[in-house]
């Protein structure tokens, strides 16, 4: 599942015109460098959900060149966030395991694709969801207080209030279909279900073993392509 429906305000005035996704960083738009590393690790299908400039988006996946099908859930009518996104394209999704990524983050692997890194620690038994995280100190272009603490079992807690967190979400994650149990109905932050899971013990998190940038506004770009020139 790639989250492509926001509206990429913080990138305007670059998404006057096209959605976020289709914003060119080192020559490419941010979706297709998402779409490169799903490929490497072996997708076949992915759901694509769309709302603003929805039909620039569409024609970017009818001409694309991956060995993917494409499936789109539309969300014209009504911007479902990111939590009633994953509700609404789950009937879209065929595996009860399924990765979720934000199509506006960029990174480069490690030692290992970070796919199937996240599909080799993931324990059905134990997880609800697996999130990729890097350290904060090691976030390019990042300015926050973090996201997420690990404890000794790689389960997720909280940054305090006041405090800072050492590890930032990289927009990658592979969840269950359980993790949108009982979900609410219409549009919802993701952050309703992340809490119920980490209240039940069932959200883990892997630590990022490559570069991660955040591309959130215009002048992240061009340091984004000087590292990702010089990696």
């Amino acid at each position: 599942m790639v989250m492509a429906a926001g509206l990429g305000t913080r990138m305007r005035p670059l998404t006057n015109t096209r959605p976020k996704p289709l914003v060119e960083v080192a020559g490419k738009a941010m979706i297709d460098h998402c779409f490169d590393k799903l490929e490497q690790a072996g997708v076949s299908t992915v759901v694509v959900n769309t709302h603003y400039l929805p039909d620039a988006l569409e024609s970017h996946l009818a001409s694309a060149d991956y060995p993917f099908e494409f499936r789109v859930s539309d969300e014209r009518l009504q911007l479902m966030e990111t939590g009633g996104g994953l509700v609404q394209a789950q009937q879209l999704i065929d595996e009860d395991i399924f990765f979720s990524i934000n199509s506006d983050n960029l990174w480069t692997d490690g030692a290992e694709n970070s796919f199937q890194r996240l599909a080799d620690d993931w324990n059905d038994n134990q997880m609800d969801g697996l999130l990729l995280l890097v350290p904060r100190d090691s976030a390019y272009n990042y300015n926050g207080a973090g996201d997420f603490e690990l404890d000794e079992m790689g389960r997720i807690s909280r940054r305090k209030p006041e405090s800072r967190a050492p590890y930032v979400w990289t927009g990658i994650q592979l969840l269950s279909k359980r993790f949108l149990r009982d979900a609410p109905e219409g549009p919802f932050s993701t952050n309703i279900l992340w809490d119920r899971a980490i209240g039940e013990d069932r959200l883990f998190g892997i630590v990022h073993d490559g570069d991660w940038f955040e591309v959130g506004s215009p002048d992240a770009i061009e340091p984004t392509e000087k590292a990702l020139a010089s990696a």
